[in-house]
């Protein structure tokens, strides 16, 4: 059971490298920062809008004890030290919220320093990454395409590898045909088959006619040469050359004759 798991996990490894586009890869994995990153931002937001409402809160307080203290003094002026005293006490308890809002104000304070902080840090980060992004694509997108350049020479591309299995394919039907009709050549040749035309003659009849014609020649040949053999010599021709003397001695020996 392990062991088919195991070769699952190795099968399905193998089909989604094949599948994945690193450049797809990489810009999904800068998207996601991108929201990482407006995240950090949305939360510095919220810290700087907490701590700007502890302010008008703590500005409201101030303002409230600022008046009781007035207040205080308008009563001891009367000579109502009874009012005074509530008035005081009254600004004593707004001095302890005042106190606690300022520590929450500092609180928050020093936390949105660290979020901005990190908010920069984050941005710096992202804006690395985008560059070395674009950086990788582009030299994936070159090697890729050099890659495609090189199996189109090599012949070793799928568009490639089929015009290279066309032409195989080709070149053995040509070579079957030739060889099946050098075969049916051979077979009229031998008389194994029939020739509807007419036309072809087995190697038998071929060399009966052969020696007939040869016989057809000689027998030519010699009527020709009986009928040479009975004829008389021709005489000789004014100007010709003839046999065994020349043609000026000849016409001497014809003038000497008739004198």
């Amino acid at each position: 059971m392990k062991r088919m798991s195991m070769i699952f996990r190795a099968k399905a490894n193998n089909a989604l490298d094949r599948a994945e586009d690193p450049r797809e890869t990489l810009d999904y994995s800068y998207q996601r920062q991108l929201e990482l990153l407006q995240k950090v931002r949305r939360g510095v937001a919220d810290v700087a809008t907490s701590r700007k409402r502890l302010e008008l809160q703590l500005a409201q307080l101030q303002q409230q004890a600022d008046k009781l203290e007035g207040q205080g003094r308008q009563a001891l002026g009367a000579g109502r030290e009874d009012l005074a005293r509530e008035a005081l006490t009254r600004r004593s308890g707004l001095q302890q919220q005042i106190a606690d809002l300022q520590a929450q104000h500092a609180q928050l304070q020093a936390e949105e320093e660290k979020l901005t902080l990190a908010s920069q840090r984050l941005q710096a980060k992202v804006e690395a990454f985008r560059t070395k992004k674009e950086t990788i694509k582009a030299t994936y997108t070159a090697a890729e395409a050099q890659t495609r350049i090189g199996e189109a020479f090599s012949g070793i591309s799928e568009e490639m590898g089929d015009v290279g299995l066309a032409i195989q394919r080709a070149e053995d039907k040509t070579q079957s045909l030739q060889a099946r009709s050098g075969a049916i050549d051979e077979l009229l040749a031998s008389g194994a088959l029939d020739d509807p035309t007419g036309t072809s003659k087995d190697d038998i009849t071929a060399e009966l006619d052969r020696i007939s014609s040869t016989g057809d020649v000689e027998l030519e040949l010699q009527r020709l040469k009986g009928e040479l053999g009975s004829a008389p010599a021709p005489q000789a021709i004014e100007g010709s050359t003839a046999p065994g003397g020349s043609a000026v001695g000849q016409v001497n020996v014809q003038k000497e004759g008739q004198a």
